[in-house]
């Protein structure tokens, strides 16, 4: 543990120091996520998984998008259960290889490499679900932005689901009232989801999930005005009309390794690279005032972001007896 925390006295107390958040959330069937639900079972478990992020994170930046990305993937199919995390068996079809995360998904190598680290230290007691919400956490907190207490107590899945990860995840060319409603069969509101879109901040996107806005694919053979063309012209040089599905672009490309509020900036410029982005500001008179207030103020919106994601981690938590602490994020135990 020496090596862990040699690290962590020298950078992890100065990038938690950010706005902190104490949250204690009631599952009503079972008990409580707290923050502190590890302080006596597993004392270091926030130190390891901050110092395996960290590590990962000064490696390649963009890995901090990727790992908040698992969280919310994970949350918006059977609930913050770690679902995501599983491969195929004979008994489970993986949610990896759905629409929204075939060819996407990435960072399971990292979660593996922090649950590893956990099982040594304290066996068969952090759940990946909780491993998932610290990560997604510290990944925001090393590119600059708030910070808040995880409450604590989540257990993993024993199942997984493809259906569910395919209709429930909202996509960059769903229109603003069916993300809306995505959203809220989850229990979030407009004001979560401005918040939460907010974390294409930082991050790539493929070309295939935005051509459609490039070249007039919308159905109607109208070019998309709710992109600047002087933009769109710079993102066809690296995105043609076929091919290079897989090439990577900047969700934010003022800052895009940075948790800022540019993110919201280039909406209100027409820049906003997904239509899934763009439509905040252009479908919806709430959504569009609150893009205008993050743009001007970002302390409101880490404040926002800060809340919005301690609520979507509370989504359907397994607690209690329900569920298993996977011994391998991976696969279910066996028994």
């Amino acid at each position: 543990m020496a090596h862990y925390m040699g690290f962590i006295i020298g950078l992890s107390f100065l990038a938690l120091s950010s706005l902190c958040f104490s949250a204690k959330t009631f599952d009503g069937r079972i008990g409580y996520l707290y923050p502190q639900f590890y302080d006596h079972s597993c004392p270091n478990a926030k130190e390891i998984v901050y110092f395996v992020v960290a590590k990962a994170v000064a490696i390649e930046p963009r890995m901090a998008a990727s790992l908040l990305r698992l969280h919310f993937h994970d949350c918006f199919v059977q609930g913050c259960d770690a679902s995501i995390l599983l491969d195929s068996s004979g008994t489970i079809v993986s949610e990896k290889r759905s629409n929204p995360n075939r060819n996407s998904a990435r960072g399971f190598e990292v979660v593996d490499e922090i649950k590893a680290a956990l099982e040594k230290e304290c066996p068969h007691t952090v759940s990946c679900a909780d491993i998932l919400a610290l990560a997604a956490r510290d990944s925001t907190v090393l590119t600059g932005g708030p910070s808040w207490e995880v409450p604590l107590g989540r257990r993993d899945s024993r199942g997984a689901s493809l259906s569910g990860s395919n209709n429930n995840i909202p996509a960059p060319n769903n229109t603003f009232q069916t993300i809306l409603t995505k959203f809220k069969l989850q229990g979030l509101n407009i004001v979560d989801l401005v918040a939460l879109s907010g974390s294409h901040t930082i991050g790539n996107a493929r070309c295939t999930s935005f051509r459609q806005r490039l070249y007039n694919q919308s159905g109607n053979g109208q070019p998309d005005y709710t992109l600047d063309q002087s933009y769109a012209a710079l993102l066809r040089t690296n995105c043609p009309r076929s091919g290079g599905d897989q090439n990577l672009f900047f969700l934010d490309f003022v800052s895009p390794i940075k948790f800022d509020n540019s993110y919201f900036k280039s909406l209100l410029a027409y820049k906003g690279l997904l239509n899934s982005d763009q439509v905040l500001f252009t479908k919806n008179a709430v959504s569009r005032e609150l893009v205008k207030k993050y743009a001007y103020n970002q302390e409101l919106f880490f404040n926002q972001f800060a809340e919005s994601m301690i609520k979507m981690g509370n989504i359907s938590p397994l607690t209690g007896y329900r569920g298993e602490i996977r011994e391998t994020c991976r696969k279910v135990n066996a028994y």
